[in-house]
């Protein structure tokens, strides 16, 4: 940055604020490889076993009202990670889209504004740490063992230092002592666990009938002897069954292709001739991003109704409130959403609640879509990812499209046949995958699964590309060349 460049308050403020927020520096040498994963390792298992400690002084409700976006977040409820990186996702989301729309202007070529943009990210996250203890507490979610001031406080430290915590063990992989980025690391971790623990799982479970195995593999091996076959097949909550397992093999089969199909322009190299590349519009052009934004505001949206319930309308006698949401009370001092709007956006559960209830079916399924479609074509807009930015990206980058004249209008006539399309047909395909997968009991969720998907196959091309730089060191400098 210049000197004497004077900043905007904004920026003055994190920057300021920077200097005493925790930071991982940088090592001071390129780790290797194998360090790498060791690191990576590490955090991993520290990650989990955050996931198995438990909250101090509360107990949380055995009825999870946040269960379907706990995988989007890798949130375990009632310990440690109760906010997973539900704030540091939701803190980045807001950083970009303030970015994007250039609210707040960024240099990112200035390593200067470039930490900045970290603080203000780091600073956010507490922020909404902080918002979201608050409302869970109000919620009446948490329930304090020991109506006291000292429990109050200790909740308050325990998710802000936890949250802390995870922020800095992602920060510690992005800065280059592990591989790729921790968020991802984590999201992937959890859905591999929940797919594991869905399939071998031999912790019984009280049904009507009984005690069942949870897992697939042992409930299989349990009804060969009972003779009670039928179970095997479909069982009520959506526990896992043969019908869950053949929709989470057909979604994962389904997201793989969806992963492939995509349109190759034709580019090439203004200056030296004879390089060509292809520059891919893929199907799922957004990746995820809509859906984990629209999960997001159903989150917020959630806590912010438990809120109001619980503050405003406990009785229920409030009809414009209830509008909003209507909640039962169980005898076990558990509340459930059981009308008004939130209802149909979060939607049903299993299929058997689908089956009772069509209209909240086809309503979650449509808002889901329509709400992944909206912030698709957000993101494109904000993120630098529309017709018009790639363009002049390509034009700044040296490269242009065959037989057409090296200008951003030409290249942007090109792309706009294309890049809004896929937008919105992106949008309705993760919208619906997220909807149908819930309702039909995908292990690890539809969502899980391709970010799953999504996150191993860059996980594979950084270690295939950090394998190159390692063993072939004069490759990777013509490469760069």
């Amino acid at each position: 940055m210049e000197r004497g460049r004077r900043l905007s308050p904004a920026k003055e403020f994190f920057r300021n604020i920077g200097t005493v927020l925790p930071e991982i520096k940088k090592p001071e040498s390129k780790v290797s490889l194998r360090n790498r994963l060791i690191w990576s390792l590490i955090i991993l298992i520290l990650y989990f076993i955050m996931g198995g400690i438990p909250l101090y002084g509360v107990s949380t409700s055995p009825n999870d009202p946040f269960a379907s976006f706990r995988i989007i977040f890798a949130s375990s409820t009632g310990t440690l990670l109760e906010l997973g990186i539900g704030p540091i996702v939701t803190a980045g989301l807001i950083m970009q889209l303030l970015k994007g729309a250039e609210i707040i202007k960024f240099d990112f070529t200035d390593p200067e504004e470039r930490a900045i943009f970290t603080a203000a990210t780091k600073f956010l996250t507490i922020v909404v740490t902080i918002v979201q203890a608050t409302a869970l507490v109000m919620s009446n979610y948490l329930r304090f063992i020991e109506a006291s001031i000292s429990v109050v406080i200790i909740t308050y430290l325990q998710l802000v230092i936890a949250t802390i915590i995870v922020m800095l063990m992602d920060e510690l992989i992005q800065k280059g002592w592990g591989i790729g980025s921790g968020i991802s690391l984590f999201i992937a971790a959890g859905v591999a666990k929940t797919i594991f623990i869905s399939l071998f799982s031999p912790v019984m479970i009280q049904f009507d009938i009984g005690a069942e195995p949870y897992g697939l593999i042992p409930l299989i091996f349990t009804k060969m002897f009972t003779g009670d076959l039928f179970r095997i097949f479909i069982r009520e909550g959506n526990y896992p069954s043969i019908l869950s397992f053949l929709m989470t093999l057909v979604t994962i089969f389904i997201i793989l292709y969806a992963e492939g199909v995509r349109i190759e322009l034709p580019i090439a190299h203004a200056r030296y001739r004879g390089i060509r590349s292809v520059y891919p519009v893929k199907l799922l052009y957004v990746s995820n991003i809509p859906i984990i934004l629209a999960s997001t505001l159903i989150a917020d949206l959630n806590i912010l109704a438990n809120v109001i319930w619980n503050a405003l309308n406990p009785a229920g006698t409030d009809p414009l409130l209830n509008m909003i949401v209507y909640m039962e009370t169980l005898e076990d001092g558990t509340q459930v959403i059981k009308g008004g709007i939130l209802y149909y956006l979060i939607g049903p559960t299993s299929i058997f609640e689908a089956i009772d209830d069509p209209l909240r079916t086809m309503v979650f399924i449509a808002s889901m879509t329509l709400l992944a479609v909206i912030f698709a074509y957000l993101w494109v807009e904000v993120g630098g990812l529309s017709s018009a930015s790639v363009s002049q990206q390509l034009i700044d980058s040296g490269m242009q499209v065959p037989g057409f004249r090296r200008r951003a209008y030409s290249v942007n006539i090109i792309l706009s046949k294309y890049i809004p399309s896929v937008t919105i047909i992106g949008g309705v395909f993760v919208g619906i995958i997220a909807a149908v997968s819930q309702i039909l009991g995908v292990f690890g969720g539809g969502m899980g699964i391709l970010l799953m998907i999504d996150i191993l196959m860059n996980l594979y091309q950084v270690l295939l590309r950090e394998q190159i730089e390692e063993y072939y060191p004069i490759v990777t400098k013509l490469i760069k060349v």
